[in-house]
């Protein structure tokens, strides 16, 4: 539940925001200035309008209407210029500050362990980081500031209006106490409907973004059909939920209009009437119909600008939620891995993606630098769970893992996340050339150390053959390239860095023949001389590791090399044959 739903300024979070203006409070309190000046020139211009009629217009004297007639031109070009600066600088403190939140709030995401992206919806952040931050430009731009200007202006219309003709400003302002109501009606109707809103956006970028991530599962299992049926349902949420604003303001703004024109009644009724009988001048009657506008309009803007300010601060309680989130990896280490060899101990291990549901329990072995590990199972008996936490994508609650005779958890996560590289059975690449998803756009890898690891993994031939070689944008997730050039990326993409420790997680159990004869000699070359754990479905690919550890429900249940396991006669043994039958 939303703390910010039905409040249309919450003071708490306008705090947090405001926070982001300090580096540029100077342009705050100079746009602000410039609010107030916009208030008080506009009302001056009525009231030397009514000087205009009274004075000179009535008594002939074209000498003083010229003059007034150039004061208001000069006003409305002040106005102008003042609107101007005004509506300029507002929007880039907007986008300053959105800019500087985006970029604290992306951070925060990037620090966060998996576990926090295994529970969270990918179009809910995006969602976050992208929209949500975006109504909080529009405090700025659209709501806080001239929210300022429009009360402070219709403050100074009241005052000028009792110091004009305390009768007629009665008269102007008898409507008002049904304007106030209405407009209280308004506000929390708006608030509502925005809230719903934002939650059906959030709804509908999580269930677009996921199902275009998976379009070729919908396609092959044919389920267009029913998907689509699934996102009209969300989509009518969504649709439903702007129509019930819309609703509201239809409602809304024509119960202004029409208060407007009552009080244009009085006026001029009442007015007129005054005029007549000498109690007020022509002057003063034109004066108030303008202040009437004047007094109107802000009050249809303001209900306008409520409504900003409250998807303000609803957009800023999401934000400031990911901000609070304690998800992030604690990197208390400040031990260095320059040094490091490439020893691995793990010391009755155990851990549990949620609360107490271990999936590994008491793992315990270890690798000398140099070492080759295999690890092989059953789908989902751990294996991806033990090197998970190697690199501290998850982190274990019982147990240790050390390297070099040290806790992993002492050094620091860059540098032990450099010194221990991780080849996925899924090879994510970006948007980006194949040069910068090699070096994830790390200034210290030059191009010439890429080319000498692509020539050693044997990768260097295919690449050069693609349209502009290295610098070949690969598209969205790699798809110009087949799975086994993906694959090959990615041991580029481990041995570049030159680990002390490297992580195969099955990868060659998706390729074909072929890539996986290359896959196979690039990770000869790329193991040589350096601390490795292999997970494998194929055991042809790890039978000269130095260890084989069997992994069946989160434990080690059998370990040795391959002729030694194969001498056991046990679960290795039964995978062996259900391989190798024939």
């Amino acid at each position: 539940m939303s703390t910010a739903q039905g409040k249309a300024f919450d003071v708490g979070l306008f705090k947090r925001v405001m926070r982001f203006v300090q580096p540029y409070r100077r342009l705050f309190w100079i746009t602000f200035a410039l609010t107030i000046l916009l208030s008080v020139v506009g009302v001056v211009r009525p009231v030397l309008m009514g000087v205009m009629v009274d004075d000179h217009a009535a008594k002939g004297d074209l000498r003083g209407l010229y003059i007034i007639m150039a004061v208001v031109v000069g006003l409305l070009l002040l106005e102008a210029a003042v609107q101007f600066y005004q509506a300029y600088w507002t929007s880039w403190l907007g986008q300053t500050v959105t800019y500087d939140l985006r970029q604290q709030l992306f951070a925060k995401i990037a620090g966060f362990r998996m576990r926090y992206f295994d529970r969270t919806p990918v179009g809910t952040l995006v969602t976050r980081v992208v929209s949500d931050i975006e109504t909080i430009e529009e405090i700025f731009s659209q709501g806080l500031l001239l929210i300022m200007g429009d009360l402070l202006k219709l403050v100074v219309v009241v005052v000028v209006m009792f110091a004009y003709n305390w009768e007629l400003a009665l008269w102007s302002l008898a409507p008002v106490p049904l304007l106030l109501w209405a407009t209280n009606i308004f506000k929390n109707a708006i608030q509502r409907s925005f809230q719903e809103v934002r939650n059906q956006v959030a709804r509908l970028n999580a269930f677009v973004q996921e199902h275009i991530q998976g379009m070729a599962v919908v396609h092959l299992f044919g389920r267009e059909k029913q998907e689509l049926e699934k996102f009209k349902a969300i989509n009518r949420e969504h649709r439903g939920a702007h129509i019930r604003s819309v609703f509201a303001y239809s409602v809304f703004f024509p119960v202004v209009d029409v208060l407007s024109s009552i009080a244009l009644a009085f006026i001029i009724w009442r007015g007129v009437g005054d005029v007549l009988a000498n109690v007020a001048t022509f002057g003063e009657l034109i004066a108030y119909i303008q202040f009437i506008n004047m007094l109107f309009r802000p009050v249809r803007q303001l209900a306008d600008r409520f409504n900003v300010l409250q998807m303000g601060m609803v957009g800023s309680e999401r934000v400031f939620g990911i901000l609070d989130t304690e998800a992030a990896m604690d990197d208390q280490g400040n031990r260095a891995t320059a040094q490091v060899k490439g020893d691995i101990a793990f010391n009755d291990l155990w851990l549990a993606y949620v609360d107490e549901e271990y999936v590994l329990k008491g793992i315990t072995f270890s690798a000398k630098a140099g070492e080759m590990i295999a690890l092989v199972g059953a789908t989902g008996s751990g294996k991806s769970s033990i090197v998970n936490v190697l690199s501290r994508t998850y982190e274990y609650q019982k147990g240790q893992v050390t390297l070099d005779g040290h806790d992993i958890r002492e050094y620091r996560i860059d540098d032990l996340r450099r010194s221990v590289s991780v080849v996925l059975q899924d090879v994510f690449l970006f948007n980006d050339t194949v040069h910068n998803n090699i070096t994830l756009s790390d200034e210290r890898i030059s191009r010439e150390a890429v080319v000498a690891a692509a020539k050693a993994v044997g990768a260097h031939d295919f690449i050069m053959q693609l349209p502009q070689g290295y610098d070949t944008s690969v598209r969205e997730r790699g798809a110009i390239l087949s799975q086994g050039q993906r694959q090959l990326l990615a041991f580029i993409r481990a041995y570049v860095n030159q680990p002390k420790v490297l992580v195969l997680d099955e990868a060659t159990s998706s390729v074909d023949s072929e890539s996986e004869r290359l896959i196979q000699a690039a990770t000869e070359t790329i193991t040589r001389g350096r601390t490795s754990i292999v997970i494998a479905h194929r055991l042809s690919t790890i039978q000269k590791a130095d260890r084989i550890l069997v992994v069946d429900k989160g434990q080690i249940i059998e370990q040795g090399n391959h002729q030694e396991l194969l001498a056991l006669n046990g679960a290795y043994r039964k995978l062996y044959d259900l391989q190798f039958a024939d």
